[in-house]
C-alpha cells in the first residue's frame, strides 16, 4: 500500500483528498495535519511514502515544512507533492529548491492527484501541465550558460524534452529509442546533475535556457 500524509488547513480539502486517495485500491491515508508544524511532526514519525502539502498553513507554512521534510540538508528526505490554490512563480521556485516531487493546483482534478502520488513513489515527478512551461521558464537567469555538466548530446536531448514536460514514453517516441533506454539516460543524467528527480532536471535545463 502507498501510505499518504495529507496536510491542509481546510478540513473539507483534507476530506476530499482523503476520499480520492482512499478510493484507490493500493493507497491509504495514514495521517492528516491542519498546520505545518503538525505536518512535519507526522511526516517524521509516520514516514509516509508521499506527503501532500498545502502552502498556506498556520504555525508553519508548507514551503518551510517541505524544506524540513525534503530539503537539501535532509539525510532521508520524504517524497512531497505540493498541492495549492496558488501558482505564484516564487512558490514553485522555492518548492523545487526545497525538494518537492511535484506541484499541483487544487483544481487539477482527482486523476492528476493520484497520478502525482504514483509518480512521486516511482521517483518521478509531476507538475500541473497548465503551469509547467510558464513556471520553469522563469527559473532562467538573465544570460544562458554553456555548462553541459558532462552530458552527452543524446542526454541533452532527453533533458530538453523532460523540461518540456514529456513523459518517458513520449521522449522514447520523439527520439526513436526504447523506454528502457530513456530510463537509462535519466539515471545517468540524475547522477551527473546531482538531481533527485526530473523536476530538478527540468529546472536545470530552464536555468541554462536549453529550451525556449
Amino acid at each position: 500500500m502507498i501510505r499518504v500524509l495529507i496536510a491542509d488547513d481546510q478540513a473539507m480539502v483534507r476530506t476530499g483528498f482523503g476520499m480520492i486517495i482512499g478510493a484507490q485500491p493500493d493507497m491509504e491515508v495514514v495521517g492528516e495535519a491542519a498546520d505545518g508544524v503538525t505536518a512535519v511532526e507526522l511526516g517524521r514519525r509516520l514516514r509516509p511514502d508521499v506527503a501532500l502539502l498545502d502552502i498556506r498553513m498556520p504555525r508553519l507554512d508548507g514551503l518551510e515544512a517541505l524544506r524540513l521534510l525534503a530539503g537539501p540538508d535532509v539525510a532521508d528526505p520524504l517524497r512531497v507533492v505540493v498541492v495549492t490554490t496558488f501558482d505564484l512563480d516564487e512558490y514553485v521556485h522555492t518548492a523545487l529548491r526545497n525538494g518537492a516531487c511535484g506541484f499541483l493546483l487544487k483544481d487539477s482534478g482527482p486523476a492528476l492527484l493520484v497520478e502525482a502520488v504514483r509518480a512521486a513513489v516511482s521517483g518521478d515527478a509531476l507538475i500541473s501541465p497548465s503551469i509547467t512551461v510558464r513556471l520553469l521558464r522563469h527559473l532562467a537567469p538573465p544570460a544562458a550558460t554553456h555548462d553541459d555538466a558532462g552530458l552527452s548530446p543524446r542526454e541533452l536531448d532527453v533533458v530538453k524534452l523532460v523540461a518540456r514536460g514529456l513523459t518517458n514514453a513520449e521522449i522514447a517516441a520523439r527520439l526513436y529509442i526504447a523506454v528502457g533506454t530513456v530510463k537509462t539516460h535519466l539515471a545517468s543524467i540524475q547522477t551527473k546533475l546531482d538531481a533527485r528527480n526530473r523536476v530538478e532536471i527540468a529546472a536545470w535545463a530552464w536555468e541554462r535556457r536549453l529550451v525556449g
